[in-house]
This record gives C-alpha cells, sequence and structure tokens, in this order.
C-alpha cells in the first residue's frame, strides 16, 4: 500500500478541487449537501488532508450547521483519489478528524452517503424528521453523535437542516 500521512488540511487550493473534481465529476456543486456549503466556511480544526511525498490522496473537511437550535457538523466532502479507494485511507481520514470533534460544541455529524461505508464510523440513517435544502434520498442522509452521551439528541432530531456560518 502507498504510504501516506493525514495533517490538518491547508487552505483550498487548485490540488484539493482537482481531487473533488475526480471523486465526484463536474456535477458535485449541484448536490443538495452543497447548499449546506454555500456561504459557510469548513471548520479548519476539523479539516484534513492525505497525501504522499509528491500528492493529495484524500480530503475530508466539516460544516457548521443546525437542525433547530441543535448545533452540529456537516460531514462532506469525504473524497478518496480513485487510485486509493478500498485501501482504508478513507476511514482512516474520516477517523482521525471525528476524534478531534468538540462534543461539547457540536452534538452531531450528518452527512449524506451510503450507510454499510459509513457505518463502520458509528453513523445511522437519520430520523425522517431531518430534511435537507433539497431532494436527498432519505437512506442515504446518515447522523451520528458526537458523543456516546448525544445519542438521544440524535434520535430526537427534526426540522430544516441550515448552514451556520456564525459558528466558524
Amino acid at each position: 500500500m502507498t504510504p501516506f500521512t493525514i495533517t490538518h488540511a491547508a487552505p483550498a487550493s487548485a490540488d484539493l478541487n482537482s481531487l473533488l473534481d475526480l471523486c465526484f465529476g463536474p456535477g458535485r456543486l449541484a448536490r443538495t449537501a452543497e447548499r449546506l456549503r454555500e456561504s459557510n466556511h469548513p471548520i479548519a480544526d476539523y479539516s484534513h488532508h492525505a497525501h504522499d511525498e509528491t500528492r493529495l490522496l484524500g480530503a475530508i473537511s466539516f460544516w457548521p450547521i443546525a437542525i433547530a437550535e441543535t448545533p452540529g457538523l456537516l460531514l462532506g466532502p469525504l473524497a478518496v483519489h480513485p487510485d486509493m479507494q478500498g485501501r482504508g485511507l478513507g476511514l482512516a481520514l474520516m477517523q482521525t478528524a471525528l476524534e478531534k470533534i468538540d462534543a461539547a460544541r457540536f452534538d452531531f455529524i450528518l452527512l449524506v452517503g451510503d450507510l454499510p461505508y459509513y457505518q463502520r464510523a458509528g453513523f445511522q440513517v437519520a430520523p425522517s424528521g431531518v430534511r435537507l435544502p433539497g431532494p436527498v434520498d432519505p437512506e442515504r442522509l446518515l447522523v451520528r453523535p458526537s458523543h456516546a452521551d448525544k445519542a438521544a439528541i440524535c434520535a430526537a432530531l427534526s426540522g430544516a437542516v441550515r448552514p451556520t456560518p456564525e459558528m466558524c
């Protein structure tokens, strides 16, 4: 396996945009989750990159959101270079970042993704009352408490998800 290093993410760059385009295609900015990133800012302390000696291999970021008055984070995008997919890099990025989240500040993490992949990191299908600002398959809307004590909060989530850039 190609060795990689995980570090705090550098500011957005051409390398990051190229990786995101490669992983998600030209339509990535039209996705529903992107509505929560518009006019929002990723939380720098939680964003990480994976790289080898010469190139960016993966990236993860988190964006402040809320459902009603409950503060949370939107995970995404989580991107892994196609050459590295299936080798544990995405899970390593996710676990590294999730360990850093301040559970006193954010009650939950939300994402749109495939349950079989993300449940390895503690995600489950979000309650049916959680609504994004656009269409999404409810089976792909996933949530995870930021800490074991927050599980009841996740189960009770209901309402529209909104960006909260003031929490950056």
